[in-house]
């Protein structure tokens, strides 16, 4: 008797073996060449933890985005500095968490690769949604700024599940890097 296999699981297989997802990960290697080669080197690349970093520093992303989309919908007017703040905070956390992924990423190789490139495209978009909700709120156009950082939301939500497709089901994060 065959299992049967999941949709996300078959979504998550064929972002695996798309030619677009395999020119989506030319066109990254191509862009961040230079910036693939210093996070490899770099203090994020690093297996301190027994496994890559990367994972629990998108926590500290998510978990500020999370929350200030939380504090848009319920908070009320009161609560719109705090939503601001943890925009921008959940920016900061970014960089290292995108500077660990690429570290991580940049040793895959075949369908991993491939579904890392489109979880690295979904984040980028998330990224720019909430720079952009960033921006939108202190200029006071609030409204723009909660639709925008709903968006990157929506969008990293979908690029999360093929990161932790990645994680826990290719066991990517387990590969500890070697010391440099």
């Amino acid at each position: 008797m065959s299992e049967e296999v999941s949709l996300p699981l078959r979504l998550a297989r064929a972002v695996g073996t798309s030619p677009v997802s395999e020119r989506v990960a030319a066109a990254q290697e191509f862009l961040y060449k230079p910036v693939l080669e210093w996070a490899r080197k770099s203090p994020f690349h690093t297996g301190v933890l027994g496994h890559s970093i990367h994972p629990p520093l998108t926590d500290l992303t998510l978990g500020c985005w999370g929350s200030a989309s939380i504090l848009d919908l319920a908070g009320g007017p009161q609560s719109r500095h705090g939503a601001t703040v943890l925009v921008g905070a959940g920016l900061a956390a970014a960089v290292p968490t995108a500077i660990a992924g690429a570290s991580d990423w940049a040793g895959m190789t075949g369908d991993a690769r491939r579904i890392g490139a489109v979880h690295a495209l979904g984040t980028d978009v998330a990224v720019f949604a909430n720079l952009g909700s960033l921006i939108a709120r202190t200029r006071g156009r609030h409204g723009l700024g909660v639709a925008l950082a709903l968006a990157g939301n929506a969008v990293l939500a979908g690029s999360g599940f093929l990161g932790g497709h990645l994680a826990l089901n290719r066991g990517t994060a387990r590969r500890v890097p070697s010391a440099a």
